[in-house]
């Protein structure tokens, strides 16, 4: 049985991740967590939580949105997976924290045969942080890593 960890954030990075997964012959019984790790933004830690009032609101607001996004990514992933083959075992898990750790624990916990991820995230700034996560779970995981490449679109 294999076990594979699939870590998207909703670009076209992922959707090519999730196309390549969907093209792969895995064996049944295959089970696969598909996670989305959002971020808080940095200038509002947990402490200013502790202030109340309408930033409070505000925070909440984030990580309900974001939540729901991230279902959202993940949900249809599994769908697409499903439609291609539906003896696959799904979880799914949208989780708030650094990508590169939450990822990597999550693969280690789940005992993962293989973690798949895009190479780059959406935008300039996220393909940045987002190489350096690829990198980092290539270095760290202590399984294997398919880090998809989108072929040029010319």
């Amino acid at each position: 049985m294999m076990k594979i960890v699939l870590a998207i954030d909703g670009s076209s990075f992922s959707k090519v991740a999730v196309d390549t997964l969907n093209e792969m012959t895995l064996p049944p019984s295959t089970e696969i967590c598909i996670m989305h790790v959002y971020e808080f933004p940095t200038a509002l830690g947990p402490e200013l939580m502790a202030t109340g009032g309408s930033l409070n609101n505000y925070y909440e607001e984030f990580i309900s949105g974001a939540q729901k996004l991230g279902d959202k990514i993940v949900s249809d992933a599994a769908k697409a997976l499903k439609s291609k083959n539906s003896a696959l075992k799904i979880t799914e898990n949208v989780v708030s924290g650094l990508p590169k750790r939450e990822i990597l624990e999550k693969a280690e916990a789940f005992n993962a045969d293989l973690i798949v991820v895009g190479s780059q995230g959406q935008g300039a700034f996220s393909r940045l942080l987002l190489g350096s996560v690829s990198q980092y779970l290539a270095t760290h995981a202590k399984c294997s890593v398919l880090i998809v490449k989108e072929k040029d679109q010319n």
